[in-house]
This record gives C-alpha cells, structure tokens and sequence, in this order.
C-alpha cells in the first residue's frame, strides 16, 4: 500500500472511531435487580453513565466495534514506512497533543482523494470566510449526516498555497474530549504560529454548548480562522443563540438541490433525485450503499442522524434544560423512536393523502378499473372480483397501517416541539397553500428536504398497503400495475412539492404557493410584491403534451381572481418531464432544466 493509501486510510479510520464510544459496559446487581452502566476513563478519571436494558446491546456493539478499529488502526500505523514516520515525528516533535490533531503530511495524505471531487455550490460562504481577512467570528458547517461536511474542509484546505497550508490544522474530537482539552490544543497551536483551524466533530464533547464561546472570544478575534462541524446540528442551533450570539457564521448543508444532485455527484433524472436525493453519497449508481436504498436504512438514518442528533444536543444544552416536554419521553427512553414516527407520520399523511387522492372519483370502482387499463390481455374485471371491495381493501389496509405506525402515542405538543427542531435542522419546511376566494383560509404543505428518505418511506407503505386479502385476488401483473400506478402517483406529487421547495428557496424576494379553488388548483403560484404581479404553473408527471394539462390556467373566472388578488398574470407554464415548447401562450418547461435554472434565473 502507498503511502498516500495508508494515510488516507488512516484518516478513515480514525473518523468512524471519533463517532463510536470508548470504554466498557459493566453491570451491577442491587437488591436482587440488575443495572447496566457505560463506564469511561477521562484524563485519568473514571465515570460510569447508567444505561437502560434495551440500549446494552447496540452500545456493547458499537464498543467492540470501536476496539476492533483500534487495533486495525495500529497494524496500519505501524506499516508506515520509517523514514517518513521519522519525517512526521520531527514535525510534530514540540507539539503534544490532547486531541487528535492532523497537520504537514499526514494532513495533506488526508485530504489529497478529495482533488478529485467536484465542489458544491455553498462553499463559497466556506472559501469567502478562509480568504477573507481577519474577523472575530467562527465558521459553522452545520447540516446533517453525509451531506458534504467534512469533504468540503478537505477541498478548502486544498485550495490553500503552501504558506497558508503550513499554518493549517485539522482536529478530528473523539468521544472524551473536552472544551480544556481543546483548549489546550488551540494554545499550542497559535503559539506555533498555526492560522487555519479545522475542527470536525466537535458536537462530540459534552461540553461543547457551555464552553463554545472560546472559539470566538479567545481565538478567532485574536486572527485564528476557526471552522467547526459536527453531525449533531440542532448543538449548533443552540449556540448560535447563546453563546455564539452574533459570532458565528453558519453554512448550511442539509439541503441539496436537485442541480447539485446532478452536476456534483453526476446523477441524472428527477426520477433518481426523488428516489436518491438528500445526501452527497458517492457511489453512484450502486444505491445499495446510500442511506435511502430502502425503508430500512432510511430508518437507520432517522434514528442515527436526526433522533440521536436532537437528543445528544438535548441532553448537553443547560444540563437537559431545553428537553421541555420531551423530558419524559427521555428518561423512559422512549425518545429516539417518537421522533423517529414523527418523520414517519409526516411521510405516512402525505402518501396517504396522494392514495386518497389517486382513487377519489365520482364512481370509485371506474377509478380502479382504469388503474388496470392497458393490459395486454383485457378481462371481464367484474367477473374476478369486485372493484370496490378491492378500493376499499386497500383504504382499509392503510389505515390499519396507520394505526399499528402509531403504537408509539404521540402528544400533539411532543409532535409540535419535534416539528420545530426538524425545522431548525433543515429537514422539513413548510410551504403556504391558499385559497380563492377564501382568502382568509391558509394552510401549508410540509416538504422533506431528503426526497429519498420520503419516497423510501412512501413506497415502503404502499407495498405494505397492498397485502390486503381483497387486494390479493388480482393476478400479479394487475397487482404490479395498481403498484407501479400508485408509486407513480407518489413521483409525481414529490415532483410538484420538490419544485415548491427549490423555487422558494430561490426566490426569498418573491411569495411562492400552492392555490387552491372551489374546484381544481394551481400547483404553484409565484407572486413579486413589488411589481404586483405573478405567474401561474401547472407540474405534471409526464412527458407528453395535451390541453388537459393547462385546462385550469385558461379558465377565465380563475385567472380573473387570481389578477384582482395578486396582480398582473405576467406567464403561465407547465412543467414536465418533456421538452421545452410553448403550445399558444402556455410555456412548457422540462423539469430537470428548470430545477437547474433557479440558481442565476429570474422566475
């Protein structure tokens, strides 16, 4: 293995050790009852955690895991070669380390795959904060799991030129550490003259709320260009509004955009990005490997990324303080899996609502009789069994669904509260949905910002929702239409939300909403309060063109209201998944080309 192999490999393997906890499981019997703590050793003194029965497994996992790491990670150590173990010990000769500090060669071996890899669009805020001159604040790269944090400080410190990466350091904190063991660090370091601080990880120490003011007060304002991460964001939050109040620059990471999902990891199709979409997973077409390959690993996501990331945060913030009403649900460790179903309730009313929806009609049994259409082999349907027994089986499966998913009672307030940190970490937002002529009526559509984990979720209950008996007595190529129709169904309401989002997201200047009238709707509105005027969209899951589409953004008595309340109709487009064209005076407009198009454009 070369030398730029090892370190890399180094690297790697000191990261998954940072995120897996040191120390020992030990049990002690106390009248007759057995009780099982998480014993540590920190500078020398030891500390023992209590622990629940039902937590010991996973955790006695991840411990041995830890060790096994550990001892991989000293073959590795020991394979490199001596001169330049000698090189790097000289490097590093007046400089002793409380916490895992990288800088010289072993730093550049760490960053040097990263060359390779193409850059997202925010680290612009990362290289303006690096290059800029001094300031007195810190840099936060804040978003959750596997979202491109800790590879874009590896592409800055590329960019850096030979002077500058010599005065640079990348500190990766381990479970253990503490804000005086960093602190001690950062003395050393600036005694050195070292300018450029990287610290990833840094949620980790369960001090780092209290102490975070260090960073800016001490180092930052005294020329040091401080940059944190972490995978525990909702931490972040919490300093942001107090200790680092006015003295943190935030980078967020969560969301990728659709033309970032395409020209940085070179996937393409709204179709992969709705399935895929969420995170910066490099495996390409191999989607056995990313976190939303199915309902099961986006689970593991949930409970690993976003459910342990509140309540790590929750539980170092003021000493627990801020749990608020969660507080209970914390101590009967029932925490992790509320939060997890309320990701889930969201996902669950959503493809409920779109199933509803796909067999809603004046006679229902039509409805699912069309679902079946286009066989290759037309059948007598009524003679197999009966179309609304079948419709019915499957709004019945799904509500049985819904209701085993709730097991876990969920308060109103806990889902409120839980709502507003998933908020806070980008994971969901919310946009207006209004009504003509209610205009006293508003509403709002929750949007996933991952659409992966959402459509693993979706589809997940659709094939669950399909087991019914009833459901059973079509062949299985009529159960694999209804499916692919359902799912196609879902696509396309992802589709419409998802084109929602990132023309918001575009467009703070301007106000962009779903409206609805009496009967039928206009997927998205896009209002500018300064010129008092809008335009007007329908989205459709298609590649073809026919008047159907448009039918809502002719109508006259539409468009009238839709004037006297927002302003001159200034355009009126669908988008889909075909070509560019403009049929009369309505634009179509192909999805993947818009979604790119809203960086620079004007809507």
């Amino acid at each position: 293995m070369s030398e730029k192999n090892i370190y890399d490999q180094i690297a790697k393997l000191e990261r998954e050790i940072a995120l897996l906890p040191p120390g020992s499981i030990t049990k002690k019997k106390i009248r007759d009852k057995e009780y099982y703590y998480h014993r540590i050793t920190i500078n020398g003194k030891r500390t023992e955690n209590y622990i629940s029965f039902e937590d010991v497994p996973e955790l006695k996992e991840k411990i041995e895991k830890r060790k096994a790491l550990e001892k991989e990670l000293k073959k590795l150590k020991s394979s490199i070669p001596k001169i330049e173990h000698l090189h790097a010990d000289r490097e590093q000769s007046s400089l002793t380390f409380k916490t895992m500090v990288r800088i010289g060669k072993q730093l550049e071996a760490q960053i040097s795959q990263t060359r390779e890899y193409k850059k997202r669009e925010c680290i612009k805020i990362l290289r303006d904060y690096v290059f800029s001159p001094k300031q007195d604040k810190v840099l936060i790269i804040y978003g959750l799991r596997r979202t491109g944090k800790t590879t874009m400080i590896r592409q800055i410190l590329t960019e850096l030129s030979p002077e500058e990466f010599a005065k640079a350091a990348f500190i990766q904190v381990t479970m253990g550490n503490t804000i005086e063991d960093l602190d001690s660090d950062l003395r050393l370091l600036e005694e050195k003259g070292y300018k450029y601080v990287f610290i990833d990880e840094v949620t980790l120490m369960e001090d780092f709320i209290e102490g975070s003011a260090m960073f800016s007060d001490i180092y930052a304002s005294s020329g040091m260009k401080i940059i944190l991460s972490g995978t525990d964001s909702l931490g972040f939050a919490f300093t942001r509004e107090e200790q680092l109040y006015d003295r943190c620059i935030l980078l967020h990471t969560t969301f990728i955009p659709y033309r970032e999902f395409e020209e940085v990891l070179g996937i393409y199709g709204i179709d992969e990005y709705i399935r895929y979409g969420g995170t910066m997973s490099l495996s390409g077409i191999n989607y056995n490997e990313t976190p939303f390959a199915n309902s099961e690993s986006a689970e593991e996501y949930i409970n690993t990324a976003i459910a342990k990331n509140i309540q790590h945060s929750l539980k170092f913030y003021q000493y627990g303080g801020h749990f608020r009403l969660l507080l209970d649900l914390y101590e009967r460790g029932e925490l992790t899996n509320v939060i997890n179903r309320v990701v889930e309730n969201i996902n669950h009313s959503f493809t409920k609502s779109v199933v509803e929806r796909t067999f809603k009609s004046h006679d229902i049994s039509v409805t699912a009789a069309n679902l079946l259409r286009d066989r290759e082999e037309p059948i007598n349907i009524k003679k197999h069994m009966d179309i609304d027994e079948v419709t019915q089986g499957i709004m019945n499966m799904l509500e049985i669904l819904n209701k085993e998913d709730q097991s876990i009672e969920v308060d109103e307030d806990h889902m409120i509260q839980i709502k507003e940190y998933l908020a806070i970490l980008d994971l969901i937002m919310e946009i207006d949905l209004e009504s003509l002529p209610e205009v006293s009526k508003r509403e709002s559509i929750t949007v996933i910002t991952q659409p992966g984990l959402r459509y693993a979720q979706a589809e997940a209950i659709v094939e669950n929702m399909i087991l019914d008996e009833k459901f059973q007595q079509l062949s299985a190529k009529e159960r694999q239409r209804v499916l692919d129709r359902l799912l196609s169904e879902i696509r396309g309401r992802m589709m419409k939300d998802i084109i929602l989002l990132e023309t918001k997201l575009a467009c703070p200047d301007k106000k962009v909403f779903k409206l609805q009238f009496p009967v039928g709707e206009f997927d998205m509105v896009v209002y500018d309060p300064e010129e008092i005027s809008c335009k007007i969209y329908e989205v459709k899951y298609s590649r073809e063109h026919v008047p159907e589409q448009y039918r809502h953004l002719v109508n006259g008595e539409k468009c009238d209201m839709v004037s006297h309340r927002y302003g001159d109709i200034t355009g009126k487009y669908v988008i889909y998944r075909g070509e560019d064209m403009t049929c009369e005076d309505i634009h179509y407009l192909n999805v993947e080309k818009y979604l790119k198009s809203l960086k620079k454009s004007e809507i």
